[in-house]
């Protein structure tokens, strides 16, 4: 088994990347750290041979859900707060990714998988807990109706 610094260094990029589509940049970093130190604690467990990227993104999925489920509970605050502006990026990607974080759950992981973190649908399969042809379907619905909005 290589040493989790290596796993981490192999891994953190895709990881990011699919934070920050999956929950916007700012609590990407939230999402970001939690899947590492609920990594960490499993790793030991890791059975030697596994997919280490599939195992990683499932965690990151699921860290990404919980995001999602805790915002629901919190309050509705009264407005937001100005942040200091930062260009990271063409905006365009942002408002879309902006889109893709308001598909359904299925269609937004599985979107977010393919093109952010560039898994096949096998490793998205894995990751989501279904077959490769159901997360095939899920990404090209959610593609799909990204391309009806685009459209409308």
């Amino acid at each position: 088994m290589i040493p989790f610094q290596r796993f981490l260094d192999e891994q953190r990029d895709v990881v990011w990347r699919f934070a920050v589509a999956s929950v916007g940049r700012q609590e990407a970093d939230d999402v970001f750290q939690e899947t590492f130190l609920a990594a960490m604690r499993a790793y030991p467990r890791l059975r030697r041979g596994s997919n280490h990227q599939a195992w990683v993104l499932t965690i990151a999925h699921r860290k990404a859900l919980d995001h999602f489920r805790a915002r629901r509970r919190g309050p509705d605050l009264p407005g937001e707060v100005p942040e200091v502006a930062c260009h990271d990026g063409d905006p365009a990607d942002e408002a879309l990714w902006a889109q893709v974080r308001e598909l359904p759950a299925k269609q937004r992981a599985a979107v977010t998988l393919r093109y952010a973190a560039d898994l096949d649908y096998a490793a998205i399969g894995k990751a989501l807990g279904t077959t490769a042809e159901a997360a095939r379907r899920s990404a090209h619905e959610g593609v799909k109706k990204l391309r009806q909005e685009a459209l409308a």
